[in-house]
Formats: C-alpha cells, structure tokens, sequence
C-alpha cells in the first residue's frame, strides 16, 4: 500500500475498493463478528443503549450488503452467520429478560433520536 493509498483510508476508510483496502475491512469485519459470538454476555439491548446498532442489525447489514451484490440471502441465515447459530438457539442460551433501566434506557434513545420530546 503506498502512502497516498493509506492517505486515502485515512481520510475516507469506507471509499478504499481497491483489494488491499477490501481485504483489510472484511478481516476487521470478522473480527467483529468473532468478537461478538464470544461476548454472549453483551446483551443485544446494551448494544443498542450504547452503541445504537446490535447484532440484528449488523445481520441485517449483511442480508443488505449480499441483496447489493445479487445474493439473496434470508433474514435467518444471515442473522445465524452473525450469532454462529441459529436466532433462536441463541436466544434460549444466551438472551436474558431486559431490565427496567435498560427498556428506559432504549426507550430514551429512541424517542430522542425521533425527536419525541414527551
């Protein structure tokens, strides 16, 4: 990679398409996607509250980014090469009963980001 390519990254990461930049974000994806099937104690809830994106929204993503390339992929399949098995075995493994701090919690960030100021 030259210098003006790491330029390039630097300034803009998500316009690199040349293969060294592809290559570069598709391994940070699966790192983030390994990350994420080995934190089973990250709830998808904390995930929202926190970072506004959780791991159904990065399966859907996915299912998104395959339509693009002409690949149809279903809602299930993509969550399962997210979570690394299928939604629902996921859910009675892992998920817990949300809070009342963390339903407030989303329902505070939801509403702010809708501008709903009740």
């Amino acid at each position: 990679m030259t210098s003006s390519d790491l330029e390039k990254l630097l300034n803009d990461p998500l316009s690199g398409q040349d293969e060294t930049a592809l290559m570069v974000q598709a391994a940070a994806f699966r790192r983030l996607v390994s990350h994420l099937r080995n934190r089973h104690d990250v709830q998808n809830i904390d995930m929202m509250n926190l970072a506004g994106f959780c791991r159904n929204c990065l399966s859907g993503w996915y299912q998104d980014a395959a339509a693009e390339k002409g690949l149809d992929i279903d809602k299930e399949t993509a969550r399962e090469i997210i979570y690394g098995m299928s939604y629902a075995d996921w859910k009675s493994q892992f998920q817990t009963e949300a809070t009342d701090a963390q339903k407030a919690a989303f329902r505070n960030k939801h509403d702010a980001e809708n501008g709903d100021k009740s």
